[in-house]
């Protein structure tokens, strides 16, 4: 990455302007044949009358399965690492893994970093502030709010957490995946060479809809 090319990432996104070591772009036309070559991991808001609260996700690439969830009122890299050691935990397989996201500070952490080395995870980052290099991530931001209705004021953080739980259960146990050609995320976690459909950019000026 260029010194101008760094900046702009800088200016353009808030959760990356830090100085901390960052990872290049791995997963680039990977092509993904079974469950837990890559995972995605990304964070998003949820409303309450009371209050905004995050939910730290981590998603399975190939199946788009979730495989590992925190909500918490806070940004902070612990509750990151909650989301990462359940899908950890969770694991299936023993073959080699990457995990993808953003270059926000929480995945950049020396703590967060750490676990991904210690589990022989590779680690790979966006690099241009461009929403296609985690479009995965993004779409079940969207499928869960938009689809399930998180996209709604809760009453409190117990009838979000509540919803937020049986979303997810629907998600990866019942809803067939558009991009999955129209299998569960689940089974299709159990299974090699399901043919996925793919987000590609198709052109330099098209925007993606903030999921966010």
């Amino acid at each position: 990455m260029t010194v101008r090319s760094a900046w702009l990432d800088y200016l353009l996104n808030p959760f990356s302007r830090h100085w901390m070591k960052k990872y290049p772009n791995i997963i680039k036309e990977k092509e993904l044949k079974c469950a837990e070559k890559v995972w995605v991991a990304d964070i998003t808001y949820l409303k309450t009358k009371e209050k905004n609260y995050y939910l730290h996700l981590i998603t399975d690439a190939y199946s788009k399965k979730i495989v590992g969830y925190e909500l918490s009122d806070n940004l902070q890299t612990g509750s990151t690492v909650k989301a990462l050691n359940q899908a950890i935990k969770n694991r299936m397989y023993k073959h080699s893994l990457i995990h993808h996201s953003d270059r926000g500070l929480q995945y950049c952490s020396k703590e967060y970093t750490e676990i991904l080395k210690k589990s022989d995870i590779l680690i790979s980052m966006t690099e241009n502030s461009d929403p296609y290099e985690n479009a995965v991530a993004e779409r079940v931001n969207g499928i869960l709010k938009y689809e399930f209705g998180l996209i709604d004021t809760f009453e409190d953080f117990k009838n979000l957490s509540q919803q937020l739980d049986q979303s997810i259960y629907y998600y990866n146990n019942l809803r067939p995946h558009f991009s999955l050609n129209y299998n569960i995320p689940g089974q299709v976690h159990l299974k090699n060479n399901v043919k996925l459909k793919t987000y590609k950019k198709q052109n330099q000026n098209r925007k993606i809809p903030n999921l966010i």
